[in-house]
């Protein structure tokens, strides 16, 4: 049975993915199918072509989570509200497998559209314009919106798919960090063109995705700019993440669950200074995956573990 969480409705669980529904998604789908209505002879239509949207968005959330678990991440929830949909993925922090766990998204839109292309072909040569004109007009509106859909999403504007696209392609070029930070500067051009378009035109609705994008653009800004500064630290030789292959950081940088106090994991052999709390498993400050110690070790094994074992607690 649908459940309330935060604000959101829980609307199923599928191939362990969570799909939640913000409750302002319903605000706007009322508002949405009271526009749509005039076009057609009865309202329920109107319904029908709201459910086609919610389903376009839907699929194209999936596209995203399932091809982020195929390269290994994980994605095991969907948010559904106003501005489109955003499914949470944690895909290996390389850039093939983040740019197919962006990637998959339009590709989604793209599988649709000779289906609908076609539906509507037939329609128009059919004579559904006269014969059945709100099925004529419905299937119309389903290619208009993927299509939309799929070529607003391909803008090379940071936080959209397109953008984050292009930060992947980069990330091959500049790395993790100045990839962020490029695509987020272009992002900030690209919503400035939106912010201007949906003044000169009165579009309240741009306005306020503009809005979201902006807040969203700034948000990759900080990240870009501490992954910037990650990347400067001194890093310790001999270790290095299984899942993202970076070097840990020198110094007190983990903190004690426990305790509280800061301390270095690899030079007290992932036990706190402390309060001697010991720690099975050791997180990467670079992607965030956990991992037992002897799994970050690099080289030859028995060497170093026997630099760990040697290494006395820090002061």
């Amino acid at each position: 049975m649908p459940s309330i969480r935060n604000g959101s409705l829980h609307l199923f669980r599928f191939k362990g993915i969570d799909v939640f529904l913000n409750w302002s998604w319903l605000l706007v789908a009322i508002y949405g199918i009271r526009i749509r209505e005039a076009k057609y002879s009865s309202p329920a239509w109107a319904v029908f072509e709201y459910l086609a949207l919610f389903l376009i968005v839907l699929t194209h959330e999936f596209g995203h989570a399932l091809a982020c678990r195929q390269v290994g991440g994980t994605a095991n929830r969907i948010m559904l509200w106003p501005f489109g949909g955003v499914a949470y993925v944690d895909p290996p922090q390389r850039p093939g497998a983040t740019l197919w766990s962006i990637a998959a998204g339009p590709l989604v839109n793209v599988a649709l559209l000779p289906f609908l292309i076609a539906l509507f072909i037939v329609a128009r040569m059919s004579g559904w314009q006269q014969s059945m004109h709100d099925v004529y007009v419905f299937v119309r509106a389903v290619m208009a919106l993927d299509i939309v859909l799929l070529v607003f999403n391909i803008l090379p504007i940071y936080p959209l798919d397109g953008g984050q696209m292009l930060r992947s392609m980069l990330w091959y070029i500049f790395g993790r960090a100045r990839s962020l930070m490029v695509a987020t500067i272009l992002g900030f051009l690209g919503i400035i063109l939106f912010i201007v378009l949906a003044v000169v035109t009165r579009d309240t609705w741009l306005g306020l995705i503009s809005v979201y994008l902006l807040l969203s653009c700034w948000g990759g800004l900080q990240q870009a700019r501490a992954l910037w500064n990650a990347e400067k630290l001194p890093r310790r030789e001999g270790f290095a993440c299984p899942s993202c292959h970076m070097a840990p950081p020198l110094g007190a940088r983990w903190k004690c669950g426990k305790c509280e106090m800061p301390f270095d994991t690899f030079e007290n052999r992932a036990i706190c200074p402390t309060c001697e709390t010991q720690y099975q498993t050791t997180v990467c400050l670079h992607c965030g995956k956990q991992h037992p110690m002897t799994e970050w070790v690099v080289g030859n094994p028995m060497a170093g573990l026997g630099v760990l074992n040697g290494a006395s607690p820090q002061n």
